[in-house]
């Protein structure tokens, strides 16, 4: 294998699962405190989009693992599809596109990665 290739393969990546977005006004933004619950639109045993380099590349469900949450992978775009992805060569909706995934319009949205506070 190429050095090139090697160094570009031992690269890290950001990888995020979406747990929902949903739209907020400003001025429910500006009232978040600690202890407030963010109710997203989607059913608790719905797939989560996987995202990396904050392009889609595929779904999966949530799982515990240990004391920790996980993510089983169940579905994932071709290499080629994933490669583009990661090279961000087109915008996220058309990322979105290539791997088979629904595009989300753009605009003011609050992504909660983990907002369940107590």
């Amino acid at each position: 294998m190429p050095a090139r290739l090697t160094s570009i393969l031992k690269l890290e990546v950001p990888l995020i699962v979406v747990i929902g977005t949903r739209e907020m006004a400003v001025k429910e933004v500006m009232n978040l405190a600690p202890g407030a619950i963010l109710e997203l639109p989607k059913l608790a045993d719905e797939e989560l989009e996987i995202l990396v380099n904050n392009k889609p590349v595929g779904l999966g469900t949530a799982v515990k693992v240990g004391e920790n949450f996980g993510i089983r992978v169940t579905y994932v775009g071709d290499l080629k599809d994933r490669i583009q992805a990661l090279a961000g060569a087109n915008a996220t909706n058309e990322g979105a596109t290539a791997v088979g995934l629904p595009a989300t319009d753009s605009g003011v949205t609050s992504e909660a990665m983990a907002v369940t506070q107590a």
